[in-house]
């Protein structure tokens, strides 16, 4: 057996069949689409069996891009999870053969509380079909299912169309980044969208700073004691003029300059980037990686530092994916 051949056929075989389904795709999908847009209450998405798995997962999708959803198990739904619709819901059934005795069990009821059928299916003759309100011609060949026993082009079609729905959605509503950020906390794209400088800085006692005065013996101290390895360096009037980092220091060593009554102005970098802290942690990241530094100070509109940012505490919060 030539698996890479087999693993190659297949692969091209379910991406005819999403290409077969896409050349059929009409206004029924423009239908269901406007109806999903104008829904007034949730999408409930059901299922049974690797369809039912296939369903779940597109109920996620809408949930994830804008538009309220949720999924209904077909053979729960017959043993009371149908009390969780409501009149202004809409239903999207997801069924190869339509006739999945569990699902249809459940579309008298729907069709009592008169609440739209939008049914994906590979059978347009089928119970399901017949009883809905749009129908999405999902049709697979039987010879593309290994032995009409495991359905897998036919589930993969369902779940293309799927995923189609949910993008269509997605721009219908002007859905964007930080739209998805904001469902999406806890990702990196969300913390990349959402995080900003000043949630991650060290400031106040944190914050290592010193005077243009100062000598490097307590510009060690304070890198050393605020566990960055650097400091801002100030002037008179409190404005950043300067950054001095364990590397600097490391250079200084190296040239044979180890009197520690230098001045830092002798020793630090002039005019270091610098950033606020309202703006975001991703654009930290970028700016850090741009200039091959791991530390940056965070100054106010007056050049004044209030804090800083090491480039561990973009790893730590997630924000480098």
């Amino acid at each position: 057996m030539d698996i890479i051949r087999f693993i190659k056929d297949e692969l091209k075989l379910e991406a005819k069949a999403i290409n077969e389904v896409a050349d059929r795709i009409d206004s029924k999908i423009e239908a269901a689409i406007d109806l999903l847009f104008n829904c007034k209450g949730k999408v409930v998405v059901t299922g049974m069996g690797k369809t039912g798995i296939v369903a779940r997962k597109i109920a996620a999708t809408l949930v994830s891009t804008g538009t309220t959803a949720i999924f209904l198990h077909a053979a729960e739904g017959i043993h009371g999870d149908l009390g969780m619709l409501e009149d202004n819901d809409v239903v999207i059934a997801v069924s190869n053969s339509g006739n999945t005795n569990e699902l249809t069990s459940i579309i008298p009821y729907i069709k009592f509380r008169k609440i739209p059928i939008i049914a994906l299916t590979g059978n347009l003759k089928s119970q399901l079909a017949n009883n809905a309100s749009i129908t999405i011609d999902c049709f697979v060949p039987k010879e593309y299912e290994q032995f009409g026993l495991v359905p897998t082009a036919s589930t993969t079609v369902a779940l293309a169309v799927g995923d189609a729905i949910a993008v269509t959605l997605l721009k219908k509503r002007n859905f964007d980044e930080n739209d998805f950020a904001k469902f999406h906390p806890g990702g990196t794209i969300g913390k990349r969208l959402i995080c900003k400088i000043n949630d991650l800085m060290h400031s106040g006692k944190d914050n290592p700073i010193v005077a243009h005065s100062a000598k490097m013996n307590k510009a060690i101290i304070e890198m050393t004691s605020k566990g960055l390895g650097c400091t801002s360096v100030i002037n008179d009037e409190g404005k950043l003029i300067g950054i001095i980092t364990d590397g600097d220091l490391r250079r200084m060593m190296e040239k044979g300059l180890t009197d520690l009554n230098l001045k830092v102005t002798e020793v630090m970098i002039v005019d270091p980037k610098s950033m606020q802290p309202e703006e975001l942690a991703v654009d930290a990241l970028n700016l850090m990686e741009d200039n091959k530094i791991t530390m940056l100070p965070i100054v106010d509109k007056n050049n004044k530092p209030v804090g800083m940012l090491h480039m561990h505490d973009l790893i730590n919060a997630g924000v480098v994916g």
